[in-house]
């Protein structure tokens, strides 16, 4: 068996409300009642009515009629053919053995979307409509007529597997009881000090205990699959297979370890990213780098911090960023550095980096570039030759330090001596970049 499809109590409310049906009740008002729950499992019930209506004994006319309103109603919103119960009800209207008022009554529901005689009849209560059915007055239209009407087109006959065929179904007749016994019948009332008789005992019991043990698959026979074999396996996998977790325990030495060491250079460099540090606290930073160089990846400095800390003590930054130079995050380090506002400060960063460690070419081209960006933006003419005379200087350091290579970015350079050829710093890179390029020549 599969997962039940319903909850002991949604089985006694399915129940209540098909009993609910002898009392006399407009069909209407039991579908008012059953739909007012906004957390009904509409396919669930709906499946377990559609199995115990295959029995025509389960239920009584009145519930059976009750039963196949809810399996229409339930998806009266969408057109028929998206009701995944559309081919039972056709089949149902069509079948010769069932009751004629049935079967008129299930066409009254296919039909009630179009007809107000067959919204009437939902008015009716199912005991009613049973004694005012006059069969004469109805006349049932052939299968295909219905399928094509309701099923948008006739369907061929789906593929069935050999194990839903063998399949034990949730609902079995019982072979003793004639098919046109009427389970209502006096007959089968218990006779005081008798017994039982084959089709006697309580029908709601039985119902109930088919509804508590209905799954959707019935009890279908097992699929039995011999265990393939195993791959065979090479002597070099059983390492890999079947690995050795004979871990050795290790002492990490750095638990409880002194880190009053790490709180200083953290306050430091708090303090360093507000104001310049004394020379006692800015040499008391060095050496304590100097001696852990760890210490840097716990210093509390970030990228988003480091032009506060290049502008108030750009020692202690050239310091940081040496020793993060292998730091995964240094590209981030560096392309803050190149946007940061260009500076006397920000110069002297780059240009003791570029003695002290070996810096990516693109990254000083960047900088460069930038640097006489700033030169030629700045509108200030008092700042714009002070600037000038710091790039100029700062490119002759480079230059004669043989940082950077005069070929990648000649063009560049000469036309930023020659815009500001009036300035005497300007002129001596100028004189520079000829000697440079004439002894290159020759």
């Amino acid at each position: 068996m599969g997962k039940k499809m319903l909850t002991h109590e949604e089985q006694h409310k399915l129940l209540d409300l098909l009993k609910s049906a002898s009392e006399q009740r407009p069909v209407e008002e039991i579908l008012s009642e059953f739909f007012s729950n906004a957390n009904v499992r509409l396919f669930n019930i709906c499946y377990s009515l559609s199995l115990l209506l295959q029995d025509k004994r389960q239920l009584s006319s009145s519930e059976r009629l009750v039963a196949f309103a809810i399996l229409h109603q339930s998806y009266s919103s969408q057109k028929p053919s998206a009701n995944p119960f559309i081919s039972f009800l056709v089949n149902a209207a069509c079948d010769d053995k069932a009751e004629k008022f049935e079967r008129a009554f299930i066409i009254h529901l296919l039909g009630s979307g179009s007809s107000n005689n067959s919204k009437e009849i939902v008015k009716l209560s199912a005991a009613d409509y049973v004694k005012s059915f006059d069969a004469s007055s109805h006349a049932f239209p052939q299968r295909e007529q219905l399928q094509q009407q309701y099923c948008d087109k006739v369907h061929p006959e789906l593929y069935t597997s050999t194990f839903k065929i063998a399949a034990i179904r949730n609902v079995l007749s019982d072979p003793d009881v004639p098919l046109g016994c009427d389970a209502n019948s006096p007959e089968f009332d218990l006779q005081p000090g008798g017994k039982p008789k084959l089709g006697s005992g309580d029908r709601d019991e039985a119902v109930n205990g088919l509804l508590a043990n209905i799954s959707v698959g019935g009890l279908s026979p097992c699929l039995i699959r011999p265990i393939p074999p195993r791959f065979p396996v090479d002597e070099r996998e059983l390492v890999w297979l079947n690995p050795d977790n004979n871990h050795e325990l290790q002492w990490d030495h750095g638990m409880c370890a002194d880190t009053s060491r790490g709180v200083a250079v953290r306050d430091l460099i708090a303090k360093a990213l507000k104001g310049p540090l004394a020379p006692p606290q800015q040499e008391q930073v060095l050496v304590e780098l100097a001696n852990d160089p760890k210490l840097v990846y716990h210093c509390g400095l970030t990228p988003r911090k480091l032009p506060e800390l290049v502008e108030n003590n750009p020692i202690i930054a050239v310091e940081v960023l040496t020793k993060l130079i292998n730091s995964p995050e240094i590209a981030d380090y560096f392309t803050v550095l190149v946007n940061m506002d260009m500076s006397l400060h920000s110069m002297e960063v780059v240009n003791r980096l570029t003695t002290a460690v070996e810096l990516p070419k693109e990254f000083v081209r960047m900088y460069i570039t930038n640097c006489i960006s700033s030169c030629e933006n700045i509108k200030d003419k008092y700042m714009q030759n002070r600037l000038v005379r710091l790039v100029c200087v700062f490119l002759q350091s480079l230059i004669r330090n043989r940082i950077i290579d005069v070929k990648d970015l000649f063009i560049e350079v000469q036309a930023f001596c020659i815009e500001f050829s009036r300035i005497r710093e300007a002129a001596g890179l100028f004189r520079l970049l000829k000697s440079i390029e004439s002894s290159s020549s020759s």
